[in-house]
């Protein structure tokens, strides 16, 4: 049923690993856009952004109204929208004709290709100032790349791993980081020894608890396998099984919070994110958002001073590479259709100026590599240090293989540590998922 590739998705991340190592380039931050259609006239546009609290709603509040000050005929009415809520209202509001958003997030990948082939959102590859052309290089919009055309501007790179407390691996006796899992299980001994909740899953969401999944299949599966576009994946490669299997033998060693299943991700001090920032669980999977969600959530909304990160641990027999990660990149598209100060939006945040306030406030990975020098927190420079050693990176295998059979597969990981499944039923669940389009 659709025409696109989705092959794009390591190659995204993958070039990005050379675009976060390289050195700045030259160019101006000039926020003018390649675009000449815009004018006078009075335009009101929508803005649905993700961040419900703290200095990243407040930084969406600012960016728009310095935008507004700059584009006195512009109305921007934002929309601040539950992450777990987003996709699901996106998808919903798309389909109306007619309710949908001007500017929204959008995530890249086999996601950005169902909105693509829906015909619902804008080309912008012609679109895109100079300037930014320049600032980000070509490698961090593969992701937002369908068919040869530009569809989305990256705002963020998320890879994941394991964010941990220091003090409480500290109090547990714990002296160095585990690289392999025979390593991690030894520490979650430790640490349920010192009476410590090893780590924090909020399970309610499906997505924190299929993260798990996805890193076990990166270990388990080979190169070719994990990246093989969804147009080519059958899934029978017995490392999709193994993967679950790993998972559920993990699970059945009890490593995470109690009531798991019916705890949030983000939302609030009980969500697993929030038991990570009030010291009362030692780990959580996360991708780099993770610094800036955990400070919103500790008792003084400031940064945990003991946050620290390692790569997801190797696992025996794998046939993956253990320095493999995998990611996001975050970012915005316009609708289909969108006025020209939807793409002068795009461009204004994508300014080396607005990316370093973004990076700030949000205290995560700017897609900008002129804006990089502004990360200071010691968890994402350890987060980039791997980063850049990688040997090669995925894409969220629920954004690389879209809406559909992403949420198969984020379903059926939580129906099996429910106990309502098995591992074989995740895969069912995929190809059948899959074979539908």
């Amino acid at each position: 049923m659709k025409k696109t590739i989705r092959g794009t998705a390591l190659v995204a991340l993958s070039a990005s690993v050379a675009l976060i190592a390289a050195g700045c380039s030259s160019g101006t931050t000039s926020t003018s856009s390649a675009t000449d259609g815009a004018s006078a006239a009075p335009v009101t546009m929508t803005f649905w952004h993700n961040s419900t609290t703290g200095d990243g709603k407040q930084y969406w509040e600012d960016t728009v109204a310095a935008f507004e000050k700059e584009h006195p005929n512009v109305t921007i009415n934002i929309q601040a929208i539950q992450n777990e809520d987003m996709d699901g209202k996106l998808q919903t509001a798309l389909n109306s004709g007619g309710d949908e958003p001007t500017i929204f997030m959008a995530r890249g990948g086999g996601k950005l290709a169902d909105v693509v082939a829906g015909d619902q959102v804008m080309d912008i590859t012609d679109q895109i100032s100079a300037d930014v052309k320049s600032q980000y290089g070509d490698a961090v919009f593969n992701a937002y790349t369908i068919d040869g055309k530009v569809y989305g501007m990256p705002t963020s790179v998320l890879p994941g791993g394991i964010y941990y407390s220091k003090d409480l691996f500290e109090k547990a006796g714990i002296t160095a980081t585990p690289t392999t899992f025979d390593e991690l299980n030894a520490a979650i001994v430790k640490l349920k020894a010192a009476g410590i909740t090893p780590i924090a899953l909020g399970g309610k969401d499906a997505w924190p608890a299929a993260h798990w999944y996805y890193f076990f299949a990166l270990r388990d599966c080979s190169k070719e396998v994990i990246t093989t576009p969804l147009a080519s994946q059958d899934f029978s490669d017995n490392c999709w099984a193994k993967a679950g299997e790993d998972l559920k033998a993990f699970s059945d060693t009890d490593p995470f919070n109690k009531g798991f299943l019916t705890t949030s991700a983000q939302q609030g001090a009980g969500s697993s994110a929030g038991m990570l920032a009030n010291h009362k669980a030692a780990m959580e999977l996360m991708g780099a958002w993770e610094p800036g969600v955990v400070a919103s959530l500790t008792p003084d909304g400031k940064s945990l001073a003991d946050l620290g990160w390692f790569p997801f641990p190797a696992v025996t027999g794998g046939a993956g590479d253990a320095s493999a990660m995998m990611g996001g990149v975050d970012g915005f598209a316009c609708r289909k259709n969108a006025p020209a100060e939807c793409v002068e939006f795009l461009n204004f945040i994508a300014s080396k100026a607005s990316q370093e306030g973004y990076a700030k406030a949000f205290q995560t990975l700017p897609a900008n590599q002129q804006s990089q020098d502004v990360v200071t927190d010691s968890a994402l420079k350890d987060v980039l240090g791997a980063y850049n050693k990688a040997s090669y990176v995925v894409l969220w295998l629920d954004t690389q293989y879209g809406q559909n059979v992403g949420n198969a597969l984020n379903g059926g990981v939580v129906n099996m540590l429910a106990g309502k499944g098995t591992a074989a039923d995740i895969v069912t669940a995929v190809k059948s998922a899959a074979a539908k389009g």
